[in-house]
């Protein structure tokens, strides 16, 4: 079985998508390209003609990661930021994989001006906040929490399985326990499990 990474930064990965970093130059495999909200100044043009030279590689299969971040101070600076990513997402017409910290009420208005599948990374907060994304039609992606959290296990379990993902991030290891987690928590082979998510990214992938 081939386990599908949604969100990694291990180059070693060989199936996922791999978050390339600046100023890293486009790889083998697939890739997301972005400018993380705690990477954002005002003056730094070099890291936006990046990411508009790699965004355009035929690997490059989604926007991210990118987003809004409640622990970094300067949100105008970061609101902007963002909003130039949606916009270059819209144009390329990739997905965005999201990053969002203490910042979800913000999001939203984004999420109706972006044309694209919007997946949110990482996801380990309440059930009400999940509900409130998937109502918007965003996508959640799940790491590693999943894990030690019973609180996260009930979120997972209910939540729609063509609306999900699954992700190392930055952890160390693979990936498998957790789809065997996932799969035993939703009440489905890890078969079911892994073609389910390959169709999720069908349906999210440039066309």
């Amino acid at each position: 079985m081939e386990y599908f990474d949604f969100h990694h930064h291990n180059r070693a990965t060989e199936k996922g998508i791999y978050n390339l970093s600046f100023p890293e130059l486009p790889r083998e495999g697939l890739f997301s390209a972005g400018i993380h909200p705690q990477e954002i100044s005002s003056g730094n043009e070099s890291r936006w003609k990046w990411l508009h030279e790699v965004s355009q590689h035929p690997n490059c299969v989604a926007i991210g990661e990118c987003g809004l971040d409640g622990r970094v101070p300067d949100e105008k600076v970061q609101s902007e930021a963002f909003s130039r990513q949606t916009e270059l997402a819209n144009d390329l017409c990739k997905p965005m994989i999201i990053h969002c910290v203490r910042r979800f009420s913000h999001l939203i208005p984004f999420r109706k001006k972006v044309r694209v599948p919007m997946v949110v990374h990482g996801f380990s907060k309440k059930q009400s906040v999940a509900e409130e994304l998937r109502k918007h039609d965003f996508y959640l992606s799940f790491g590693k929490s999943v894990l030690q959290n019973v609180n996260l296990q009930r979120l997972v379990k209910d939540f729609p399985t063509e609306k999900m993902f699954l992700e190392t991030d930055a952890d160390e290891g693979g990936i498998e326990e957790l789809y065997r987690l996932v799969s035993s928590v939703k009440g489905i082979s890890e078969e079911a499990l892994i073609h389910q998510i390959e169709k999720n990214l069908q349906a999210i992938m440039p066309r």
